[in-house]
């Protein structure tokens, strides 16, 4: 079979932590994972439908029509980060989760979630659920789990940009080695 007909699809559906806000689209965790697939010579193409400022409703409305467009076999779902910072209730974050990772299923596409922690400005007890609510999501629907893309950046301030939110270029390898342990197995899978 061609090599064409073989590629699969990774579709990237997160917000701006995914679509390298402040950066060139070539220094950002996304890009860096295309390049690794492709030097590993897997039989996949990375399409990153990431929007800055996306929140769980919006990526929920999102959703569909890229599906449809694209045609994905694995989904990595990177969203909740805004919501969390506009103070949206947890539950109805979990919910929209929820029904993203339903609507990959109907699209017969995997799913890897990709959790977010906030600092506990809105109270720890919301800090604590909100970061909950990927495990709750991942473990109800049975769909792979990275827990903390910020993971080994979080205490370091000099791998974010001025505004202290977005990573910096030279954070995106970090973010893509926190990804990459749940998604290797799956692009190897088939």
């Amino acid at each position: 079979m061609p090599a064409a007909l073989a590629e699969r699809t990774v579709l990237v559906f997160g917000d701006s932590l995914s679509a390298a806000y402040g950066l060139s689209v070539n220094q950002g965790w996304v890009h860096l994972l295309a390049e690794r697939i492709k030097q590993m010579r897997l039989d996949w193409r990375v399409v990153n439908a990431s929007v800055s400022g996306e929140t769980t409703a919006g990526g929920l409305r999102r959703l569909p029509e890229d599906l449809k467009r694209h045609k994905p076999d694995l989904v990595v779902i990177e969203l909740g980060g805004n919501d969390a910072l506009r103070g949206q209730p947890v539950a109805e974050i979990r919910r929209n989760l929820q029904t993203m990772v339903r609507q990959c299923r109907e699209a017969h596409a995997q799913t890897v979630l990709v959790g977010i922690m906030i600092p506990p400005n809105y109270g720890t007890d919301y800090a604590v659920e909100f970061r909950d609510a990927y495990r709750k999501v991942a473990e109800r629907d049975n769909v792979a789990l990275v827990p903390f893309l910020l993971k080994g950046l979080a205490e370091r301030p000099d791998y974010f940009q001025a505004d202290q939110v977005h990573p910096t270029a030279a954070a995106q390898p970090m973010l893509l080695d926190n990804v990459w342990p749940v998604i290797e197995p799956l692009l190897k899978k088939k």
